[in-house]
């Protein structure tokens, strides 16, 4: 049987929900306590899912008083710092939201404290966790395509949140571009080097802050990614997962979002014909991306994953370590923007 950890959920808001109802679904896990600055907050939370466990408005406390060692950090981004780094202090893992931190110096700052801890801090990025997506990050790790040149991803809704979204200054970018950055550097297995980014709020808009972005990156591995996107986008929209076409020098893969990706690569790959090199356009055949991946999809997919590192010792995939990667993609694209320039990341 698997050990049981015993969880402290920081943050009782709408998104401490989403976690809950998967926590509770599981074998190996118990809430034990819930934190809240605002102690009725938590009170409320407790009482919708008959929870039997203690209410605290400091973190420190309720780690102590319940001998947890897992924290999920479901607070606003300016706290997770001070949330992830006193859990690991006293402890515990944490299993946090999107971004790992406010500013990458703090992001730096919780690697350091995991390392001096021997503790860890994973973080939800539940889009990496979708058959489709698995099928073509083996397609693209196989070579079928090629070295890279060009991965392209476009990404465009129209939302109506209401709330705080419509009044950030950087809505987008901030709140949901994480999510595809992250996509690209998982896809293609390479990190970001650079990035120029042209962000702006077209006409129509209902938000106060940019809610459209034009983002080119310089990509470890030699490759450009572009990503276009605006959440002020009514009509024809693409899927939550975006819309991609990745460019090899042997083919091309195509994936919607939604549907199983495929590939068109050079029919001279497949089969000795020196007669296709001297056409002007090359005759091409197109591949069916096998689905492999048995996982759960999602927010599931990613807390399974999170466990499974956990009991066997090793960093979950979106580790800290690697996740500021797809944070330095956010931060560095809103300084470029604002600074009108390339920004080097690393």
């Amino acid at each position: 049987m698997s050990k049981q950890h015993r969880i402290v959920v920081a943050g009782c808001g709408e998104m401490s929900n989403v976690w809950i109802k998967e926590l509770l679904k599981r074998d190996d896990a118990v809430i034990v306590g819930l934190v809240d600055v605002y102690i009725g907050q938590a009170e409320k939370v407790r009482d919708a899912y008959g929870l039997e466990c203690g209410v605290y408005t400091g973190l420190e406390q309720a780690i102590v008083d319940t001998g947890a060692d897992l924290v999920i950090d479901v607070t606003i981004p300016d706290s997770h710092y001070e949330i992830s780094t006193t859990a690991m202090k006293h402890g515990c893992h944490v299993f946090g939201e999107k971004p790992m931190a406010a500013t990458m110096r703090e992001a730096r700052k919780i690697i350091e404290t995991a390392d001096a801890t021997g503790r860890s801090l994973s973080v939800m990025q539940n889009r990496r966790y979708d058959v489709n997506i698995r099928g073509l990050r083996e397609l693209i790790s196989s070579g079928t395509i090629g070295r890279l040149g060009m991965i392209n991803a476009d990404f465009f809704l129209g939302p109506h949140f209401g709330g705080f979204r419509d009044v950030m200054e950087s809505p987008l970018i901030l709140d949901m571009a994480i999510h595809t950055f992250d996509q690209a550097r998982f896809i293609v297995g390479a990190d970001p080097v650079s990035v120029y980014c042209h962000e702006f709020n077209p006409p129509g808009s209902w938000y106060k802050g940019n809610a459209s972005a034009v983002c080119i990156y310089e990509m470890s591995d030699g490759s450009v990614f572009s990503y276009r996107g605006s959440w002020c986008a009514e009509g024809v929209p693409t899927s939550w997962e975006g819309d991609w076409r990745i460019v090899g020098e042997k083919g091309t893969a195509i994936w919607d979002g939604i549907h199983a990706p495929y590939a068109e690569v050079l029919a001279s790959e497949l089969a000795a014909d020196d007669a296709a090199e001297k056409k002007f356009i090359r005759d091409m055949v197109r591949i069916e991306v096998p689905l492999n991946w048995s996982g759960k999809p999602g927010h599931e997919g990613c807390l399974d994953e999170m466990f499974q590192a956990l009991k066997e010792g090793r960093p979950a995939e979106t580790d800290s370590r690697d996740n500021i990667h797809s944070m330095a993609m956010v931060l560095g694209a809103i300084e470029s923007a604002k600074s009108g320039r390339k920004v080097m990341l690393g």
